[in-house]
């Protein structure tokens, strides 16, 4: 007998799909952003610059088949490894399932729309300049907190 609950709520990471895995993606862009590591404490810190294939304002990259070819340091985001990212938002999908939570009412899953997360607020939308318009040096004064 087939459950009628959603694939999100039964299934583990793992076993999902490939379109049910990209689905989980709400488009927030929040993990497309550039992080800095304390080199002394391993902390993890989040800027408001992202990745030059980020499109700030869709929240979408801009060559997602290529990205990993493009970017030396995109992290391809997998079963394996949801777990040791400790920098994935507490909002994001994948960390969520992984922890079995549920989803929030604003995830396109839910919502039936991709424009939830943006107006939840929960996206870099309007909040972010794209790493090409940025100095190196000046990454560190980018930090920011994120809700």
């Amino acid at each position: 007998m087939k459950s009628s609950a959603p694939f999100w709520e039964v299934k583990k990471l793992k076993d999902m799909s490939r379109r049910e895995w990209e689905s989980l993606c709400d488009g927030c862009g929040r993990c497309c952003l550039v992080k800095l590591e304390d080199e002394d404490t391993g902390d993890i810190y989040t800027t408001d610059v992202s990745c030059k294939l980020l499109n700030c304002d869709t929240c979408r990259c801009k060559s997602y088949a290529n990205r990993h070819d493009i970017v030396d340091d995109c992290i391809k985001l997998d079963p394996g490894n949801v777990t040791e990212l400790g920098w994935l938002p507490d909002t994001c999908a994948y960390r969520l399932i992984w922890e079995e939570k549920p989803l929030h009412d604003w995830h396109p899953l839910i919502s039936g729309t991709p424009e939830s997360v943006h107006a939840a607020g929960i996206s870099v939308r309007g909040k972010v300049t794209s790493e090409d318009q940025v100095a190196l040096e000046d990454l560190p004064s980018r930090i920011c907190d994120w809700p």
